[in-house]
């Protein structure tokens, strides 16, 4: 047994996100925008493919790298110090509370279901935090949807998945998760800019969010019928983030639209503001699985 995960849960509950400077996806975020301008002059689909890599598995590796090195150094410490320490870095790496903060924020600013939202610039300014889609249109309805199908989402990205890989193989596999996790939510765009030099960022993420992305379904919808969950999913363009958005949608018996791409459990009925605390739950229930998941398979901690 590995006490590591659910001292990392505990502290990212208590303490929330370190400082941007003691921040180590901030330090991702700011070597893919580096990384990002230097591709900017390459030409020809064939050498931004080849960039895009580069850049992808430099980054990769130096997460991986920093993270057996973190390991290296704690092993000749005090157990208990140790422990704390590895526990404080795996935090870092997770965002259960800011997510679910992000996302009640959101339901905040729409109000109850008993009238419009007395401040509707203020709920899309919310959600526009939380997704990439253009928000400027977006009715009641539409922002709750995106929040909860970014609160879906992310918690196979941001909570599950980092878990799953700590247990899998230490500090250096959920680092080097969180740069690939990262790349592609900066460079993982279909675009004329992007499509070839996001294209290895966005790869590696898919396969690196295969199993926690249909493990996080299951945890979502413990009940659901996985092949029915397996089929509402593939309506959407990602092999992963489905999952756990069909999941949430089927749990809830609610439906989720992306406006000109998809619509998650078309017969659902439409979201109220009950479903925002009610998904909040069972985050949080799938949080508490996941992490003793990984408590009881992770390696002894350094």
């Amino acid at each position: 047994m590995n006490a590591v995960p659910v001292l990392a849960v505990a502290l990212d509950r208590v303490a929330g996100e370190p400082p941007a400077r003691l921040h180590p996806v901030v330090v991702m975020g700011r070597y893919c925008a580096w990384a990002g301008a230097q591709m900017a002059g390459i030409r020809g689909a064939g050498g931004q493919l080849v960039a895009g890599g580069v850049a992808t598995a430099i980054g990769t590796a130096a997460a991986a790298l920093a993270g057996a090195l973190l390991g290296r150094w704690l092993r000749p410490l005090p157990r208990p110090v140790a422990l704390f320490a590895e526990a404080a870095t795996l935090s870092t790496l997770l965002s259960a509370r800011m997510l679910e903060r992000e996302v009640l924020r959101v339901q905040a600013a729409l109000g109850d279901d008993t009238a419009a939202p007395s401040e509707p610039a203020a709920a899309r300014c919310a959600v526009a935090g939380l997704v990439s889609r253009d928000v400027a249109h977006l009715d009641a309805a539409g922002i709750r949807e995106a929040a909860l199908e970014s609160l879906a989402e992310n918690a196979s990205d941001a909570i599950v998945a980092p878990l799953w890989w700590y247990a899998v193989a230490g500090l250096p596999a959920a680092a080097a998760y969180r740069f690939v996790n990262t790349a592609d939510a900066m460079w993982g765009y279909r675009t004329d800019v992007w499509e070839w030099r996001g294209k290895p960022a966005a790869r590696a993420d898919d396969l690196a969010n295969w199993w926690p992305a249909r493990l996080t379904a299951l945890l979502l919808a413990p009940r659901a019928d996985l092949a029915r969950v397996a089929a509402t999913a593939a309506v959407t363009a990602s092999p992963n983030a489905g999952w756990p958005m069909a999941a949430l949608a089927l749990r809830l018996d609610v439906r989720l639209r992306k406006s000109g791409a998809y619509t998650l459990h078309p017969d659902g009925r439409p979201t109220c503001a009950a479903d925002v605390g009610a998904a909040v739950r069972a985050v949080r229930r799938a949080t508490a699985a996941a992490t003793a998941g990984a408590t009881l398979t992770a390696r002894t901690a350094s």
